[in-house]
């Protein structure tokens, strides 16, 4: 791991030529958002969460010097970009720890150090379901680096309640891919989920009283059959997931949206009264995805961004002020993802 460490802090060339940030255009339309500025410049960036202080960002980035996705932080403003995982394997899914005393994130540095093969879409459109994935817990600056869950298979989409008393992620290590829950040390560990299809993406609300998720809406025998096929390749076709919710023991279910498509990473409002979510609702060809808010209930559902392409992985600061999200608006290359920052305006 000391070598792996001492490879990496070497290797930050490209990320430290870019700008800290830089004023974005106001797409027509896009009344929610003001003073939108651009945080990344080049690779693929995305799945960028705020620190518990709301001056700090964690995302996963893939650029030419490492192998695959790694992990970085940088302030709020774009500012003091820094690596804090080991530069080796696929890194996802970095989340800070409420009290602010370290990070955790999925990698498979240990199983996989290398490039991990990309998703056969021969198959069509699919996500690959890792199984190299271990999730870990770091110091801040990605120092003191521990494996805190492990359970053979696929270990990821962590988030942490607010209230620092639990933490919930994805797991397919007992046949399905379900969510489960465990103590910020990976005790406890309890499963929440029993639906059969894809359970993921879980977000938990600002008063940790709620978790909301996508879940597979799988209608027919054929469309279970393709899931369990796909599922023993480690891959799943993400065409039509729909927003729920339930309480952090895995009751009141409550089914949030009804749009026939692809919808996923639900963030609250810090009201807890609505959320923000990404969606290719409204697209007949499934491929414009769009921030989209909407009532607990699924009412007044409401479209935020108007860029072309892709828009998605929300989240607002505490005090509702700002809301981060990844588009691949103003890309230099097609299909590039940025980070972008806004002010929130209701």
């Amino acid at each position: 791991m000391l070598l792996a460490l001492s490879i990496l802090f070497i290797h930050q060339g490209a990320m430290s030529t870019w700008p800290d940030s830089r004023a974005a255009t106001d797409f027509l339309g896009e009344k929610h958002l003001r003073n939108v500025r651009q945080l990344t410049f080049g690779g693929q960036n995305a799945e960028a969460y705020w620190s518990p202080d709301g001056k700090k960002l964690i995302f996963q980035t893939k650029q030419p010097e490492y192998p695959d996705e790694q992990i970085f932080t940088m302030n709020g403003d774009g500012s003091d970009k820094h690596l804090v995982s080991t530069g080796l394997g696929r890194c996802t899914c970095s989340y800070y720890l409420p009290d602010m005393s370290g990070i955790v994130f999925s990698s498979t540095h240990v199983k996989a150090p290398g490039a991990q093969p990309p998703a056969d879409m021969s198959k069509g459109y699919v996500w690959m379901v890792n199984p190299n994935f271990v999730m870990y817990k770091a110091n801040l600056d990605g120092s003191n680096l521990k494996p805190l869950v492990d359970l053979g298979r696929y270990v990821a989409e962590t988030t942490i309640a607010p209230n620092g008393k639990y933490m919930t992620f994805t797991s397919d290590y007992e046949g399905d891919l379900e969510i489960y829950r465990s103590d910020l040390d990976g005790t406890h560990l309890k499963r929440l989920t029993h639906h059969f299809g894809y359970d993921g993406g879980p977000f938990v609300s600002w008063d940790s009283k709620w978790i909301i998720y996508r879940r597979d809406t799988i209608d027919s025998q054929k469309a279970g059959d393709d899931y369990k096929e796909l599922l023993r390749h480690d891959l799943v076709r993400p065409t039509k997931l729909e927003i729920c919710m339930m309480d952090p023991e895995g009751k009141h279910f409550k089914q949030i949206t009804r749009l026939g498509c692809a919808s996923f990473a639900p963030f609250m409002f810090p009201d807890d009264k609505k959320i923000i979510f990404s969606s290719n609702y409204g697209d007949p060809k499934g491929r414009e995805f769009d921030l989209f808010t909407c009532d607990l209930d699924g009412k007044h559902l409401e479209r935020v961004t108007n860029a072309p392409g892709f828009d998605g992985f929300p989240m607002f600061t505490p005090d509702g002020k700002k809301v981060v999200w990844a588009s691949n608006r103003y890309g230099s290359a097609p299909h590039e993802t940025n980070i972008f920052v806004a002010d929130w305006v209701e």
